[in-house]
């Protein structure tokens, strides 16, 4: 069996080193056996008249070759009746099977596209031994969105300008005040002249155009609308200024902690907003886990809106500005950014068999650098990634009471379990187990602990989702003891 050590040569080409054959079981076998056979004969030589004693002279080596002689001096009357069979056979038995030489740069194999694929395929460079991924952007992560865990990155937390992947947030806010009812898909936006007034990437709202809250956010995720996104704002906390701040609440409550929003668009080139690919990866999950009708508004490639103003009404086509969408078959946004000073950012979501992944690249030197990147750390995480995932829809056995008005309490799992791998595991192999007392002294109460539903795969857990109580249970009385005495009496 063939073992290979790989390399880049000089001129940056990979190639695959041969180390040496593994001899397998069987010549093992033979080659002991012989080394044995020659142990015996030189521990007890058969007796020669006048000389018992086989005597070698120092070796250089203590090899199989220098055992058959080549190097050994066989000092001692009559040796060469004794050990030439044997010699013959060691040197038979070492020289079998065609081994391959010590490693040196002329065994050099240069590898095939073919190995290269199934090499990178087999996981190579996952987990400690991340691949160096050739990138033109000086700041990338790829994190799996489910989880959350980081899978690729690369200076993910140098602090960089956002330009307008700065409204990933301002979409994120958006949504959220949807879903509090603070506003409606279908709520009329009046356009201030502050917002008429942004430069930049714009849909040209006009000072008191009306649009409705749905239309703005297509404006806002398809063409990167400067002032779409003012005029939300504005809708949503009365000024850009009061949106900004929370904005900046939300980055706090997220963790993103070396992210600082000046305005709700990105325009500005101002020192003191700034991010970091890590943060942008954060914000971008938030915004697709608890959000994915994001998508709807992200996958559109073109749209048209109408403008309806006191010049009249006209059409106004909505084209995206992420290409990724129509260059890479599993994307499905998130959103692109690009100043003089930021260069071109991108925040690509991708999913494939189930499985959701962000790239972000931050200050790629052009736009289709920034494709290019997000493509390679997109098929990069799909080749490594694989899910276990349980819905934990079943039903779960009541657990006992003691002391309470009931004899048990329901149960139920506080959420499903979500389980990323990239190291190649067998994830059929997981098993779920319960870590739950047996009882529990009354009262409970709806939505406390009871205890854990367990993951294991090899021994080893992997996580585990806690499982409430779905009822309240409260202390027995007296009057309750009297009547579970009665009932029972009565049957």
């Amino acid at each position: 069996m063939k073992a290979y050590r790989y390399k880049n040569n000089s001129n940056g080409i990979k190639y695959k080193r041969k180390i040496g054959t593994i001899p397998h079981k069987g010549q093992t076998a033979r080659m002991a056996g012989a080394i044995l056979l020659s142990c015996t004969v030189l521990l007890f030589p058969p007796k020669v008249p006048g000389k018992n004693v086989i005597t070698f002279a120092k070796n250089k080596e203590t090899t199989p070759a220098a055992v058959s002689g080549t190097e050994s001096a066989i000092q001692g009357q009559r040796t060469e009746d004794v050990l030439p069979e044997v010699i013959k056979n060691l040197t038979a038995v070492c020289t079998t099977e065609k081994t391959e030489p010590a490693i040196n740069e002329k065994n050099e194999e240069k590898i095939t596209k073919e190995e290269e694929e199934r090499d990178d395929a087999s996981g190579e460079g996952v987990g400690g031994n991340k691949p160096e991924l050739i990138l033109s952007a000086p700041s990338v992560i790829l994190m799996e969105a489910g989880s959350g865990q980081v899978i690729y990155e690369k200076n993910s937390e140098e602090i960089r300008k956002p330009a307008s992947i700065t409204k990933i947030m301002t979409l994120l806010l958006t949504f959220e005040a949807l879903e509090k009812g603070k506003i409606h898909l279908q709520d009329q936006v009046v356009t201030s002249a502050y917002a008429k007034s942004m430069g930049g990437s714009q849909v040209f709202l006009e000072e008191g155009e009306v649009q409705t809250v749905d239309t703005l956010i297509k404006c806002i995720a398809v063409a990167s609308g400067n002032d779409a996104a003012v005029a939300i704002a504005e809708h949503i906390a009365g000024s850009e200024e009061a949106f900004v701040a929370m904005m900046n609440e939300k980055a706090a409550h997220l963790h993103m902690e070396h992210t600082r929003f000046e305005d709700c668009c990105g325009l500005t080139d101002s020192d003191g907003h700034v991010t970091t690919a890590k943060d942008v990866a954060i914000m971008s999950r938030e915004l697709i886990t608890k959000y994915p009708q994001i998508y709807d508004y992200t996958k559109i490639w073109m749209e048209e809106i109408t403008h309806e103003t006191s010049k009249g009404v006209s059409q106004f086509t909505l084209s995206s500005t992420n290409k990724l969408l129509r260059r890479y078959e599993y994307a499905t946004g998130l959103k692109t950014g690009s100043t003089s000073a930021a260069k071109f950012c991108l925040s690509a979501t991708a999913r494939k068999n189930g499985i959701d992944l962000i790239a972000v690249i931050m200050a790629a030197p052009d736009s289709k650098g920034r494709v290019q990147d997000a493509m390679k750390l997109l098929n990069y995480g799909f080749s490594v990634c694989q899910v276990y995932h349980d819905d934990n829809k079943d039903s779960l056995v009541p657990i006992t009471v003691s002391g309470g008005v009931k004899d048990h309490a329901s149960l139920e799992y506080e959420e499903g379990f979500y389980y990323m791998d990239i190291t190649g595991a067998d994830l059929s192999k997981v098993k779920k187990t319960f870590d739950l007392p047996e009882s529990v002294e009354a009262p409970v109460r709806k939505g406390d602990v009871a205890g854990y539903a367990v993951y294991m795969l090899e021994d080893k857990t992997i996580g585990k989702t806690k499982i409430l109580f779905d009822e309240n249970v409260e202390e027995a009385g007296i009057r309750d003891y009297i009547k579970k005495i009665t009932f029972c009496y009565l049957l």
